[in-house]
């Protein structure tokens, strides 16, 4: 079994990340990783500090997640990337400057991020959807657990618009934790079949790829993110996927990466992408991803 040899969804000091850039890079070399992706959070909303994840995060120092404006992420991300330049220079092993970005279906936004793109020039996007708007407020997934059963079922509708507009966008290299919700025991019931159906449609039209990222495996539910039943549908639909150990911690990089490609390939998926990698080829028949 071919198991992947390098992670792109992963988190250091100074964002919410408990180990820093140089201490991940030493784990990378010891676990025989070719390269390392650094990909902390990028959540720019204008009323973000309002909402109630921000003073959990003030708590535990992991203020530099949230910004309200676009100029107050580039000034943080810009000092953080330098650090990853000196740190690969320093230790002459490659890491890519990745970010894991909070898509909002708002022109304002995705002009902001644009220039902020092209300002800090990362390597590589990825998609993701911590915060749900409704009515001029924020909503994370803490929030859904805690709401009415009403409001649950609102908000994760437009959780999945929010992904599928991600996706439409073109923005992102891979999509992460498609399935979310399901951290707080939202969205696994049969009755949103069809909503993550829809949503895989749209990536495969909108040609994304998708992470099996493998920190759901400590939910209790011995499946990543997404589930089995998704990954199903990503079979189907023969959408590319990206495992990811989505680590906090120096000692999650590479977790479980054998048993997600294995139960990646029991549910029938064949391609595995690597936005770095000159030619995409297929795990079982070496066929090249177009």
């Amino acid at each position: 079994m071919v198991v992947q040899n390098f992670s792109l969804h992963t988190h250091t000091t100074g964002f919410d990340g408990q180990n820093t850039v140089t201490e991940m890079v030493e784990k990378a070399k010891q676990l025989n990783f070719t390269s390392l992706g650094i990909s902390n959070h990028f959540i720019v909303y204008p009323n973000i500090k309002e909402s109630k994840m921000y003073q959990a995060a003030l708590k535990r120092g992991y203020e530099n997640i949230y910004s309200a404006t676009f100029d107050e992420a580039i000034e943080k991300f810009q000092r953080h990337y330098d650090e990853i330049d000196e740190v690969g220079e320093k230790t002459k092993f490659k890491i890519y400057k990745g970010m894991e970005v909070d898509f909002f279906r708002d022109y304002k936004w995705q002009k902001g991020f644009e220039k902020a793109y092209e300002i800090l020039k990362p390597d590589y996007l990825i998609g993701s959807a911590h915060f749900v708007e409704f009515s001029n407020t924020l909503y994370n997934s803490h929030d859904l657990k805690n709401a009415s059963k009403e409001e649950q079922n609102l908000l994760l509708y437009k959780y999945y618009q929010n992904l599928r507009g991600a996706a439409k966008s073109g923005l992102f290299n891979f999509m992460a934790h498609m399935d979310l919700m399901k951290k707080v025991g939202l969205g696994i019931g049969n009755e949103w079949k069809d909503e993550e159906k829809r949503t895989i449609e749209v990536f495969a039209t909108s040609k994304a790829k998708v992470e099996i990222n493998t920190s759901g495996f400590k939910l209790g539910y011995d499946e990543p993110y997404p589930s089995k039943r998704i990954m199903n549908l990503l079979a189907e639909y023969k959408i590319p996927v990206i495992i990811s150990d989505d680590a906090h911690k120096a000692e999650n990089l590479g977790n479980h990466f054998e048993k997600a490609v294995q139960m990646a390939q029991e549910c029938g998926i064949k391609y595995f992408y690597n936005p770095f990698a000159i030619n995409q080829v297929s795990l079982r028949k070496k066929e090249l991803i177009i």
